[in-house]
C-alpha cells in the first residue's frame, strides 16, 4: 500500500465530510459568512458558495462536529434566511485544511436571491445608540441581518450595482466590512455610513423643490420631533414609501389630517416608541408581542385600553388600534424625540398608490404635510405596511406587503408558470412557478389610472426580477375588473387566458397555503363576487378541489339597489333587507323609523330598484348582509371605506355572547339556500323593543356563525368530506371566525383558515394561479 493510499484511509476512518445543499431564502441574507463562522466554529473545513438550486455547502471533519453541523445551521440561521429544503449527501474526505467561501456558480435562481426588507437588528441599534461607534445616529445604518432589500432592488443577480445604493460608493471601511466574511456586512449590498452613505435632511411643504438645502437644517430628526410636538403634519420617508405623521394625542393634528387626506372614518395606523408605550395604549398578548417584535413588524390590530390617551378620531367606533413599533433606525431616533406614538398613515390620498419619490411626494402631499424628513436613497419599489390580526396564538394576515414581500408561498404541488391578476380591490397579483408562489406587495384598489398604471409596471418588474415570462394568465370573471382587462390583453397578445371564479380562488387560496390537495368544504364569504350564473355572489358553501367546484350552499340572494351605491350606502341594503323581509307597506314604515339617514327621494327609489330589478342585481353577498344589519342597528348607514360597516358591527357585538335568531334552510335544486329572513324580523322586533345595540349585535354574529356550521354539517355528511376551508374578507371578523371554527371543531371537522396570505381578495390572485395550474394539467 502506497504512502498516499494508507493517509487517504486513515483520514476516510477519522474523519467524514458531507455535501449539503440548502434551498429558501438563503442567498442576499449572510448565509454564507454564517455558514462560514459555523463551520470555523466546529473546526470544520470545505467550502461553501451560492448555487443553482439555493447554497452549496461541502463540510470535512471529526465525525462528532459534522454531525453537529446541520442542527445547529436550523437553529442559529440568520434572521432573513429561511429554510425549505435542506439535502445531505455523504462524500469522501479530501483532507482540506481550511473553510472559504467561493464564488458564486453560473445560473444562480433570482428568487433566492431577493428577500424582504426587515426592522433594524440589535446589534445595529446598539451601534446606532453608541456614542463611540463611527455609526452613532446614522438613521441608515444596517447590516446582512436587517434593513432594506426588496425596495431598492432595482436587477438580478442581486449586487449593489443593481440596487439604488449604487449611487452611494463605499469609503474604505466600509469597503473592508463588505469584503470580510467574518463581518455581519459581508456583501450586504446597502452597507453604508456617515461619511459614504445616504443623507437625511428636512425640506417645507413650501419649497417646490427635493433638492437638498444648505445646512439650513443641521438636525432634521430634531426639527422634525419639534414640529410633531407643535401639533404639524411631518411627510416621513420610509423603507417603502412615505408616511404621513403627527402626534397620535393630538386631536386636532389627527383630525386636520384626516381632512387633508379625504379620510373621514378609515383607521389610522399609529408607530409607538417602543413595546411599553404600546402597552399603554392596548391589552397585548403574549403573541401579539412576539409579532410586534418580529423582524417583518407589521401593523397588528389591538385591543384598545379605555384609558389610552390616543385621540379618539384617530380610530371612531373602534375597540382596536393598528400599532407598529419602529424599524429603521431612522424611526427610533425620531420617536426618542418626538411624541411618543405617532400616527403613520400612508403618503397618499384615499386609494391612490403610497407616494416614494421626493419630487413626487412634495407635489402629491404638498396640500397635506407642513415638511418633509427626506433622504436620497431611491425607493425602487413601492411597499406600504403589512397589517395583521393575531387568531388563536398565529399571525392572520389583513394587508401582506412590507417584511413578507417577495417571500414565495410554498404549493403542495409543482405547476406550469401562470401570471394572477387578481381581483379589484386589495389587488396583489401573484407569480407561480414550480412549487412555490410569489405574491406581489399590496398594489391596492384598482379604480383609477394611477394605481393601474402602477399595477401594469409592478408586473413587468416582477418579471424581470425573477426571470418570469408566464405564458399563462388567470383573472377574475368580473368583466369590469380592470385586473381582467389587463390578462385579457395579454390575451391578445398572444398568452393563454383563463378566468377563474371569484370565490373558488378564495377557498383554492386557504387551501394552497395549508398544503392541502384533494376535495374540501370550502365557505367563501364576501361582499361581492362575480357568480358563474351571471348574478353577484358572496355568502357560499362550496366543494371544491383546485380543478373545479360545485356551489353547494349559499345565503338567499336580495337586490342590490344602485349597485355600487348600495355598497357605499348600507342603507340602502337595509331597507332592501326590509323589503324582502317583511310586506312593502310595512317595510316603508320600518324603514322610515329605522333608517333615519335614509330620505324618502332614496326610500323611493331602493324601492322601485327592488321591485323592478332595475340597476338592482341579485346578490347573496354575506358583506351585503352585514351591512344592511349594522345599518338597520343604527351603526353605520354611510360607509367611507370598503367594509367600515361589517367592522364597525363586530366592534359594537363587544364582549356580548348569546344566542343565534331563528333562520331556515331550503333546498333549491341539488344546493341548499340560508334563509335569515326570519332572523332580520326579529333584530327588526328587538331594536324597536329597545334592547341593547350590543346584544342585538353579538346575537347576529352567533346567527350566522350557526348557519355556516350547519350547512357544513349537512354537505360533510352528504359527501363524507372532513376538511373545511374559511376564506373571504368577511372571516377577518374574529368574532365570527372563532365562532365559526369553534362550532366546526365540535362537529368533529377539521378546519382551515388563512394564515400567509389575506383572507380578503389581497389573497385572490394566489388562489387563481392554483386553479390554473391545475386546469393546466388536467
Amino acid at each position: 500500500m502506497t504512502p498516499a493510499r494508507q493517509e487517504r484511509e486513515s483520514t476516510a476512518a477519522t474523519r467524514l465530510r458531507r455535501r449539503i445543499v440548502v434551498r429558501g431564502t438563503v442567498q442576499g441574507v449572510g448565509f454564507r459568512p454564517f455558514v462560514y463562522r459555523l463551520a470555523c466554529s466546529l473546526n470544520l473545513t470545505g467550502w461553501v458558495r451560492n448555487g443553482p438550486d439555493g447554497v452549496a455547502i461541502e463540510v470535512e471533519g471529526r465525525p462528532d462536529d459534522v454531525e453537529r453541523f446541520v442542527p445547529r445551521l436550523h437553529a442559529e440561521r440568520p434572521p432573513l434566511a429561511r429554510l425549505t429544503h435542506l439535502e445531505e449527501i455523504p462524500i469522501a474526505p479530501e483532507g482540506s485544511t481550511e473553510f472559504s467561501i467561493r464564488g458564486s456558480e453560473e445560473g444562480v435562481r433570482p428568487t433566492a436571491l431577493i428577500p424582504a426588507d426587515l426592522t433594524t437588528c440589535e446589534q445595529c441599534a446598539a451601534e446606532v445608540a453608541d456614542s463611540t461607534n463611527r455609526r452613532y445616529r446614522y438613521p441608515f445604518t444596517n447590516c446582512t441581518d436587517c434593513g432594506p432589500r426588496f425596495t431598492i432592488v432595482e436587477g438580478v443577480p442581486y449586487d449593489r450595482a443593481r440596487t439604488t445604493m449604487r449611487a452611494f460608493t463605499m469609503c474604505p471601511e466600509c469597503r473592508a466590512e463588505y469584503e470580510d466574511p467574518r463581518s455581519r456586512r459581508f456583501h450586504a449590498e446597502p452597507n453604508a455610513c456617515p461619511a459614504c452613505g445616504p443623507r437625511l435632511w428636512l425640506a417645507r411643504a413650501r419649497e417646490r423643490s427635493a433638492v437638498k438645502p444648505d445646512a439650513s437644517c443641521p438636525d432634521p430628526i430634531a426639527e422634525a420631533a419639534r414640529l410633531l410636538h407643535a401639533g404639524k403634519v411631518v411627510a416621513v420617508k420610509g423603507l417603502g414609501g412615505f408616511h404621513l405623521a403627527c402626534d397620535a394625542r393630538n386631536e386636532d393634528a389627527v383630525r386636520q389630517l384626516r381632512r387633508a387626506k379625504r379620510r373621514e372614518a378609515k383607521p389610522f395606523a399609529i408607530m409607538a416608541r417602543d413595546l411599553e408605550e404600546a402597552e399603554r395604549h392596548c391589552r397585548i398578548s403574549a403573541a401579539e408581542r412576539e409579532w410586534l417584535l418580529a423582524p417583518e413588524r407589521p401593523i397588528l390590530l389591538l385591543e384598545r385600553r379605555s384609558d389610552s390617551e390616543i385621540a379618539e378620531s384617530l380610530a371612531p367606533r373602534q375597540r382596536t388600534l393598528g400599532v407598529m413599533l419602529p424599524y429603521t433606525p431612522l424611526h427610533r431616533l425620531l420617536l426618542e424625540a418626538a411624541p411618543p406614538a405617532l400616527v403613520m398613515t400612508s403618503g397618499n390620498l384615499s386609494e391612490e398608490p403610497i407616494a416614494h419619490d421626493n419630487d413626487e411626494a412634495m407635489r402629491r402631499l404638498a396640500g397635506m404635510a407642513d415638511a418633509f424628513l427626506l433622504h436620497d436613497r431611491a425607493i425602487q419599489t413601492p411597499c406600504d405596511d403589512s397589517v395583521a390580526r393575531v387568531f388563536r396564538g398565529q399571525l392572520m394576515p389583513i394587508r401582506r406587503s412590507r417584511g413578507f414581500v417577495p417571500r414565495p408561498v410554498p404549493l403542495p404541488r409543482a405547476q406550469h408558470p401562470v401570471l394572477a391578476c387578481g381581483g379589484e380591490q386589495k389587488n396583489t397579483f401573484c407569480l407561480a412557478r414550480d412549487a412555490e408562489a410569489i405574491l406581489s406587495q399590496h398594489v391596492g384598489d384598482l379604480d383609477n389610472i394611477e394605481t393601474l398604471d402602477y399595477y401594469g409596471r409592478a408586473i413587468e418588474h416582477f418579471r424581470a426580477l425573477f426571470h418570469a415570462t408566464p405564458d399563462v394568465v388567470a383573472y377574475d370573471l368580473h368583466p369590469e375588473y380592470l385586473s381582467t382587462r389587463y390578462a385579457l390583453d395579454a390575451a391578445c397578445q398572444g398568452h393563454r387566458a383563463i378566468g377563474v371564479q371569484h370565490h373558488h380562488a378564495h377557498v383554492a387560496s386557504c387551501m394552497a397555503e395549508n398544503g392541502l390537495d384533494g376535495t374540501v368544504i370550502g365557505v367563501a364569504f364576501d361582499g361581492t363576487g362575480y357568480g358563474t350564473d351571471g348574478t353577484l355572489w358572496g355568502g357560499e358553501i362550496l366543494v371544491a378541489g383546485y380543478a373545479s367546484f360545485r356551489r353547494v350552499a349559499h345565503l338567499r340572494p336580495v337586490r342590490l339597489p344602485g349597485g355600487a351605491a348600495a355598497i357605499r350606502r348600507p342603507a340602502r341594503m337595509a331597507y332592501a333587507y326590509l323589503l324582502d323581509a317583511f310586506p312593502a307597506d310595512e317595510a316603508e314604515k320600518l324603514a322610515h323609523e329605522l333608517l333615519p339617514g335614509l330620505p324618502q327621494s332614496e326610500r323611493e327609489a331602493v324601492a322601485w330598484q327592488v321591485r323592478s330589478g332595475s340597476n338592482a342585481p341579485w346578490s347573496s353577498g354575506a358583506g351585503r348582509l352585514f351591512d344592511a344589519v349594522s345599518a338597520l342597528l343604527g351603526v353605520c348607514d354611510t360607509a367611507d371605506y370598503e367594509g367600515q360597516a361589517a367592522v364597525e358591527l363586530e366592534m359594537a357585538a363587544g364582549d356580548e355572547r348569546s344566542e343565534a335568531y331563528p333562520f331556515e334552510v331550503s333546498a333549491e335544486g341539488d344546493a341548499r339556500v340560508l334563509d335569515l329572513r326570519p332572523a332580520i324580523r326579529e333584530i327588526v322586533h328587538a331594536r324597536r323593543a329597545g334592547e341593547p345595540v350590543s346584544l342585538l349585535a353579538a346575537r347576529f354574529h352567533a346567527t350566522v356563525a350557526e348557519g355556516i356550521v350547519q350547512l357544513c354539517r349537512w354537505v360533510a355528511e352528504e359527501t363524507g368530506l372532513r376538511c373545511v376551508c374559511l376564506s373571504g374578507g368577511t372571516f377577518q371578523n374574529v368574532r365570527l371566525l372563532e365562532a365559526v371554527v369553534t362550532g366546526l371543531e365540535n362537529s368533529g371537522l377539521q378546519v382551515y383558515w388563512h394564515r400567509m396570505v389575506p383572507a380578503n381578495d389581497g389573497g385572490l390572485s394566489l388562489g387563481q394561479a392554483v386553479v390554473a395550474g391545475a386546469l393546466l394539467a388536467t
